[in-house]
Parts: C-alpha cells; structure tokens; sequence
C-alpha cells in the first residue's frame, strides 16, 4: 500500500510540476495572458506541498522524483505537444525511472 501512495503522490507532484510549469511557459513563450502565469505558479506551489505527502526524506524523494519526471515529461510533451520520443528518449527515461527505483523503493536499515 506504502508503494501505491508514494506512485501516486509521485505522479499528482509531477502533474503540478509540469502542468504549472507548462502554463507559465505558455505565458512568457506562446503570449498566452497573464492569467496563464498566476495559475501556472498558484500549480507550482501547490506542487511543493504534494511532494512532502512522499514516504521517504527530502533527499531521496527529489532524487527519484527526477527519473520520474523524465518520463511524465516525455509523456507530456507526447500527448499535448505533439513532440515524438525517440529511441534514445525512451531508453534514457528507462534508465532514469529505474534508478529512481532503486533510491526510493530499496529496503533499508
């Protein structure tokens, strides 16, 4: 159960990470209004208090959190950008996702 609350924590964290991150660049990069931007940061701090929900210390939460926004990254850019992963994209993510695994996951004294 501890590893189904930590994977969705994990993905809510990355939703608010890149949803709101996607909507302040809209905002400075696309000429979306301004509105864009204030509800792109009011995601990004909400993003800083779902990831403290994590089972694990600060350390290893942010260290795993970065293979597993690799991937949502990529899923993202895929499905609302139209950007097409590669080969080396997806090789990559696998490589981060299952470091980020063994920093989280693995038993400890």
């Amino acid at each position: 159960m501890a590893l189904l609350k930590s994977l969705s924590v994990f993905i809510l964290a990355g939703l608010c990470e890149i949803g709101g991150g996607y909507l302040v660049w809209q905002w400075l990069k696309a000429d979306k209004p301004l509105w864009y931007g204030i509800i792109g940061g009011i995601i990004l701090a909400l993003y800083g208090v779902v990831a403290t929900w994590q089972i694990a210390d600060f350390g290893r939460v942010y260290a795993a959190y970065g293979g597993i926004f690799i991937i949502m990254a990529l899923v993202w850019a895929w499905k609302v950008d139209g950007f097409h992963p590669d080969k080396w994209d997806i090789i990559g993510a696998l490589v981060a996702i299952i470091g980020a695994c063994i920093i989280i996951y693995m038993p400890r004294k």
